[in-house]
């Protein structure tokens, strides 16, 4: 291998191995995954479905996609899957692309409630770009108001309600949401990236019952590689039959050439994994661990929007210490805990927000419980506290020089180099799979 690249991966596989990582979009996929995606699959072209390919060789790699699908579909308990989207991105490009003309009214909830980008996000985004976008958010305290919602609903009647969040810690209720959608007859399509883990192990309520059209990626909770899934359930099927068949050809050759084989293939094993029992387990206790997390920051006078967690998720406003949360989750990484700025309901900027955002998948991946959850949390707070004087101005020359400063600054710090050798110590009793 080349020497820099492989000066690189020894690099990156020291980071994540002496390192706390509380991003909740991120996990250490099993070495099985990883032999997969890293495997000879990666040599095959196979644009196409299978049985219906535009090359030829493509017996073994049919088998593959069939696998994956058929254990997507029984897992997930839905009659059609897709395993072919490259990301979670093109996956909720492509159901759009179904469901939506340019004229059609779509609706999701705002980035900074917790929303995701391609829920309608106004710009810059294709989907708030070449529709018709409109945004729900929560109320001051990060809740969901769902009355709101729906008078939102009926006063602008959308085609499309895609609802699924990446930074909201309480649960969403899907009944109400198919309620409204139903109300309007719009398409509910539910985005379960975040939590598909916890949904198919029943720590989290299973959207099945309720949507039209599932989306998921696959390397979060679920702990697989980097894809995706698109799904049709019952209720989509009902409303329109040829649903499964416009899903298909628009994520091929609507929207993407052909799939990456290595990538269904580790996701055929990372949906095996996910079917056993221990599986399960893991994912209770993923939410154990963040609501233990959550605790211990709560009982050091942190304020986290929603008033806690129900999840695998913890969003922790930073606005009553007037800090940003660049300059907290700065501090965090130099203090060997990783984590990443996020906005909180209220901020304006998703590049200067007020919140961080903490997740307890992968540390739970590494074995990690309330012992050391309370020792992350105290720790967490220790970071706080020690850079409350730093404040980030609101000119922007001002801010990105203090922030360069600021990063020199803290990578030499005394307090935060003994946590982050604190933080390698516990890593050693808990190395990645």
């Amino acid at each position: 291998m080349d020497k820099r690249i492989t000066q690189l991966l020894a690099q990156e596989e020291k980071r994540q191995r002496e390192t706390i990582n509380l991003i909740p979009s991120e996990n250490y996929a099993s070495k099985q995954v990883r032999n997969l995606v890293g495997s000879i699959f990666a040599n095959k072209y196979s644009e196409g479905y299978p049985g219906r390919r535009y090359y030829q060789g493509n017996t073994i790699v049919d088998q593959v996609e069939n696998l994956a699908v058929e254990r997507a579909k029984k897992l997930f308990g839905v009659p059609h899957a897709n395993v072919q989207p490259y990301s979670g991105s093109p996956a909720n490009s492509a159901v759009l692309f179904v469901l939506c003309d340019t004229e059609s009214t779509i609706m999701g909830m705002e980035l900074a409630s917790g929303g995701h980008l391609t829920h309608g996000h106004p710009g810059i985004t294709f989907s708030g770009k070449y529709f018709n976008s409109v945004q729900f958010g929560t109320d001051k305290s990060g809740l969901i108001d769902y009355d709101a919602v729906g008078r939102l609903a009926k006063k602008v009647k959308p085609k499309v309600m895609i609802i699924g969040t990446t930074a909201y810690p309480l649960i969403l209720d899907w009944q109400k949401f198919a309620q409204i959608a139903n109300s309007v007859g719009a398409y509910l399509v539910a985005d379960i990236a975040h939590v598909a883990g916890l949904v198919v192990s029943g720590v989290y309520p299973n959207p099945v019952p309720y949507a039209h059209i599932i989306t998921t990626t696959t390397h979060k909770s679920l702990r697989g590689p980097r894809g995706a899934i698109v799904m049709v359930t019952d209720k989509g099927i009902a409303k329109d039959p040829d649903l499964p068949t416009k899903i298909d050809r628009a994520v091929f050759p609507g929207l993407q050439g052909g799939p990456h084989d290595n990538t269904t293939a580790g996701i055929a094993q990372a949906l095996y994994e996910a079917s056993q029992a221990s599986f399960r387990k893991y994912a209770k206790k993923i939410v154990e661990n963040a609501k233990v997390l959550a605790k211990t920051l709560q009982n050091g006078s942190v304020e986290l929007v929603g008033g806690g967690t129900d999840s695998h998720l913890i969003l922790v406003d930073l606005s009553p210490q007037g800090l940003s949360g660049n300059v907290v989750s700065e501090a965090m990484e130099a203090a060997g805990i990783v984590s990443n700025r996020n906005s909180v309901p209220g901020d304006t900027s998703p590049f200067y927000p007020s919140g961080i955002r903490l997740g307890t998948p992968a540390v739970t991946t590494r074995g990690m419980g309330v012992a050391e959850m309370k020792q992350i949390g105290e720790w967490i707070l220790s970071v706080i506290r020690h850079v409350g004087g730093e404040k980030l101005s609101n000119d922007p020359k001002e801010r990105t020089k203090f922030l360069k400063d600021y990063r020199e600054r803290i990578t030499k710090d005394k307090f935060l180099k003994k946590i982050s050798q604190d933080v390698k110590n516990l890593c050693k009793k808990f190395p990645l799979l």
